[in-house]
């Protein structure tokens, strides 16, 4: 079996041998090299020839987003961005996703090694993700390029879209949102992400979108021409009804597919409480959470959409749901916006 090459990028030398024990322990996978610094990291590269890099955030002698930056400029390859959780490191490792960079680790605040240990295995289906992924190097200025709207005409106000997504989805997201006009429909979204990265992650698409967009509270009332984004690692997102108004409920129980919030949770309660007058989205990610829920909205009524292989990061939820007959259609990134326009009920919208 072929294992799959890595080298490590830390400044820590305690973190290096941390992620050299974590992969060294997978039987398809091993370090390669370790790099205390991205000038350490440029020659091993050419002398390794890596399959996957994990990057450091914060490092002496160049910063990580500028190497990354330079990287998948001259030699694009699947790059695990590590960042400890801070409110500054929440925004780079954002901006680091746009520049290319598959996924992210965060370090623990406190038990750095018991902590990434507890990590290992979510640390490994990262870097196996990152392995068979697609490396999308972008240009610096890219999240500054407005979007050409699309100007629909509802015949109803009362469709949700509620999208999921994984690896790869904040760019894959912020495509879908960057056209939409502000009067579209209420839209509900999941997208597994770590607690305290939610909110960068909201705050930056609010700039960049006609829509509102909110990180998700539990009671408020789901609107038309608002985004509603669960709140990472804290609880599941449920659409539900208060009288003749939707409205979110977060639930704080158990993971679903190992993840809270789950895709799963908020489709199936979709399917439930607003039956076909819903239109679901499958974007990028790794595994199989969305694809029963995703089913569920189908046989509901909803019209349902995958995103297709050539334009995934990662092609492993939609693949699910298109395996197991959830989605109705496998729709190109760059199409979804108008697709989930149409299935809504707009007409004589135009680019």
């Amino acid at each position: 079996m072929k294992k799959i090459r890595v080298i490590c990028v830390d400044d820590s030398a305690l973190v290096r041998g941390l992620m050299t024990e974590i992969i060294n322990k997978q039987p398809d996978m091993e370090v390669v090299a370790v790099a205390p610094d991205p000038l350490v990291a440029r020659e091993l590269i050419k002398q390794h020839n890596p399959d996957v890099l994990t990057l450091d955030v914060e490092m002496p002698r160049m910063d990580g987003l500028d190497f990354l930056e330079r990287l998948m400029r001259l030699r694009p390859m699947p790059v695990v961005m590590v960042s400890s959780l801070t409110e500054r490191n929440s925004e780079v490792t954002l901006r680091a996703l746009e520049l290319g960079a598959v996924d992210f680790v965060t370090k623990p605040k406190l038990g750095l090694r018991d902590g990434l240990m507890e990590y290992g295995d979510i640390i490994a289906d990262k870097i196996r993700a990152a392995a068979s992924s697609r490396p999308r190097p972008r240009p610096a200025q890219t999240t500054q390029t407005p979007a050409r709207r699309l100007n629909p005409v509802f015949s109803t106000t009362e469709k949700i879209i509620a999208i999921g997504a994984s690896t790869g989805g904040t760019e894959a997201i912020k495509q879908v949102l960057m056209p939409l006009p502000a009067n579209s429909p209420a839209i509900m979204i999941t997208q597994h992400m770590p607690a305290g990265f939610t909110k960068s992650f909201v705050n930056r698409l609010d700039t960049l979108c006609a829509v509102r967009v909110h990180e998700a509270e539990d009671g408020q009332r789901v609107l038309p021409g608002h985004v509603y984004l669960a709140p990472g690692g804290v609880a599941h997102m449920k659409l539900a009804r208060s009288g003749a108004n939707y409205v979110v409920r977060l639930e704080e129980s158990d993971p679903v597919n190992r993840h809270r919030p789950s895709v799963d949770v908020l489709f199936n309660s979709v399917a439930e409480v607003a039956g076909k007058n819903a239109v679901g989205a499958l974007l990028t990610g790794m595994g199989k959470d969305g694809a029963l829920g995703m089913l569920a909205m189908k046989k509901a009524g909803a019209a349902t959409f995958a995103q297709n292989e050539a334009s995934c990061v990662v092609f492993g939820m939609p693949r699910e749901a298109l395996l197991i007959g959830a989605a109705d259609e496998a729709v190109p990134l760059a199409q979804m916006s108008e697709k989930l326009l149409a299935s809504a009920g707009a007409y004589g919208h135009r680019v």
